[in-house]
């Protein structure tokens, strides 16, 4: 079986499966696949469970959440994405999962329990006095929030990373207009936010997930 790193604790075995290096050895999150080479336990990332996956599958360059990252994560729902991102940041990492539904934050508390490096915060996006504190200086903000204001949210916790931080969106054009042009939506978006972001990469996340843009940005 072959493997190959592609990013930090980012890996691609036998050119097919994306995986990520098991943080939580001999546990799995959803239905991943667990896989052992060399002594060493790998979860296969699902591009269809996850649109982080996705985006590096359909050709994302940019990938600045590595070892020690601290990560803001809004809209962590059950934990798949948040999970691979504990992976790949490590012991020395932590990810703050702000996440809204009392569902989801029951079975993403049980992921929490396995990974030291992941910290659950039940509260709405939008109320970043919440978790300020916390979270203040992170240095990658992550957004998978389904809302008509997705930009405001964005907008709202930017202040939340550090100076030239980076952020990943994953932009859902139904949840903010079921009426408009996807690509109409797209880019309303990035005008709103282009005063606070530099908009680095822009991806087609189809056929993974239809009526979404993936964006990686810079802080302004």
């Amino acid at each position: 079986m072959e493997i190959k790193e592609i990013f930090d604790n980012v890996y691609r075995i036998d050119n097919r499966k994306l995986a990520t290096r098991n943080f939580a050895y001999g546990t799995k999150v959803y239905d991943e696949e667990l896989i052992e080479i060399d002594h060493i336990e790998y979860r296969t990332w699902n591009p269809y469970r996850s649109k982080l996956a996705a985006a590096i599958l359909k050709g994302m360059q940019r990938m600045m959440i590595k070892p020690g990252s601290k990560v803001l994560y809004l809209g962590a729902a059950t934990g798949t994405t948040t999970s691979h991102v504990s992976d790949i940041i490590g012991k020395e990492g932590i990810v703050f999962c702000i996440e809204f539904s009392e569902r989801n934050m029951r079975e993403l508390i049980q992921v929490c329990e396995k990974r030291q490096n992941m910290f659950p915060i039940h509260t709405d996006a939008r109320m970043t006095e919440q978790y300020a504190e916390d979270v203040e200086g992170a240095d990658i903000l992550y957004q998978d929030v389904s809302a008509r204001d997705q930009a405001d949210i964005l907008i709202r916790n930017a202040k939340l990373i550090k100076e030239k931080g980076y952020a990943y969106v994953a932009i859902k054009s139904q949840s903010i207009s079921s009426a408009a042009d996807p690509e109409d939506t797209f880019e309303d978006f990035i005008e709103k936010i282009s005063p606070h972001f530099e908009v680095l990469e822009r991806i087609d996340i189809e056929p993974f997930d239809k009526g979404h843009l993936f964006l990686v940005l810079r802080k302004r």
